[in-house]
């Protein structure tokens, strides 16, 4: 019984140990003005799967931001994340455009 629960315990802990290494990612990111506006100058951004609400930080150029998730995109092939203009501003990138970010 003792072996079983142990073996139990492990799976679970390894189980979300791979959770949360497969949430976070690098690619490209771009920012877009047309986007619903965040309450406050708020931080937002467009991503394709993660839920309304949610909150990514975003890493670029030695620069860290935390915006939350109030769109769906992008679109584009390769892309992983939209950001609004305020958060690309606050992270960088606006003379770039695309700039290639890692997200957790």
């Amino acid at each position: 019984m003792h072996a079983q629960t142990t073996l139990l315990l492990g799976l679970v802990t390894l189980s979300l140990a791979l959770m949360s290494v497969a949430k976070a990612g690098s690619g490209l990111a771009s920012y877009y003005g047309y986007a619903k506006a965040g309450k406050g100058g708020e931080l937002t951004c467009a991503h394709r799967t993660r839920p309304f609400g949610s909150v990514l930080r975003v890493s670029y150029s030695g620069r860290t931001i935390q915006c939350r998730v109030n769109d769906r995109g992008p679109f584009i092939r390769g892309r992983i994340v939209d950001l609004s203009v305020p958060a690309a501003r606050a992270l960088g990138m606006m003379s770039a455009g695309v700039v290639r970010v890692s997200v957790d």
